[in-house]
């Protein structure tokens, strides 16, 4: 009994990031959306120009708020940075953000139920267990593909891996590296969108199914994936 309520602090951090999740779904999908961006665009460029470290500053706690806590408008905020910085700085400035955050929402998940979920899914028997083992076996490229694969929701990339009880340096490299392809993308539509929102147009977030897109994209999903059939192949020629 001893246990409990410290089992309830460690708790207590996701829960809480889940119940804020839930509640901007309901309430801020609105607000962070890109009808907000365009609505407010020449009111971002303006106190940019007057402010341009503390704009800086500001977008990155907004961006880190809005992936450690899952809220609507992680897109929009990626185009949002590539809006007001470029490309350079604000591909780097969308991914050191978007890092942080999740880190954040990974670290909550594994303190309060990592540990413990991967120990009971280990002591288990069945089809969890195998799935598992294979995930520890290949961590770095599943890890990878988690990131690469864009059909992959950013909360599952970050959650899965605290729940298998991951190591946090192998999620924050695998983080920081796997998601600068969709960063660089997503940034340099963003960076573009001063000509879109003047013909009250929308930004076409499909280019990253586009060709000169997508096979360098499936070029890096394949790498990640090497390791892993090779793998596969030498139990086979063992077996």
């Amino acid at each position: 009994m001893q246990d409990k309520p410290q089992t309830l602090a460690r708790r207590a951090p996701f829960v809480a990031i889940m119940v804020i999740a839930v509640l901007g779904l309901v309430f801020l999908r609105d607000r962070l959306g890109f009808d907000a961006l365009a609505d407010h665009h020449e009111t971002l460029l303006a106190y940019r120009d007057a402010n341009m470290a503390l704009t800086m500053l500001l977008f990155m706690t907004a961006y880190v708020a809005i992936v450690a806590f899952s809220l609507p408008g992680a897109t929009v905020a990626t185009l949002t940075g590539g809006f007001l910085f470029g490309l350079f700085p604000g591909a780097l400035i969308n991914a050191a953000a978007a890092t942080m955050g999740a880190i954040l929402i990974f670290s909550a998940a594994r303190s309060g139920f990592g540990a413990q979920l991967a120990a009971r899914i280990d002591t288990g028997e069945g089809a969890v267990r195998r799935l598992k083992r294979g995930i520890d076996d290949n961590q770095w490229s599943v890890l990878f593909l988690m990131r690469l694969v864009p059909a992959v929701p950013f909360f599952v990339a970050n959650v899965v891996p605290a729940f298998l009880n991951v190591p946090l340096y192998r999620f924050v490299i695998t983080t920081a590296l796997g998601i600068l392809p969709g960063a660089l993308v997503y940034t340099s539509i963003g960076a573009g969108l001063g000509d879109v929102l003047a013909r009250g147009e929308r930004p076409d977030l499909g280019v990253l199914f586009e060709p000169h897109i997508l096979w360098p994209l499936i070029g890096l999903i394949a790498l990640a994936t090497l390791p892993i059939a090779l793998k596969l192949m030498g139990r086979e020629a063992r077996a």
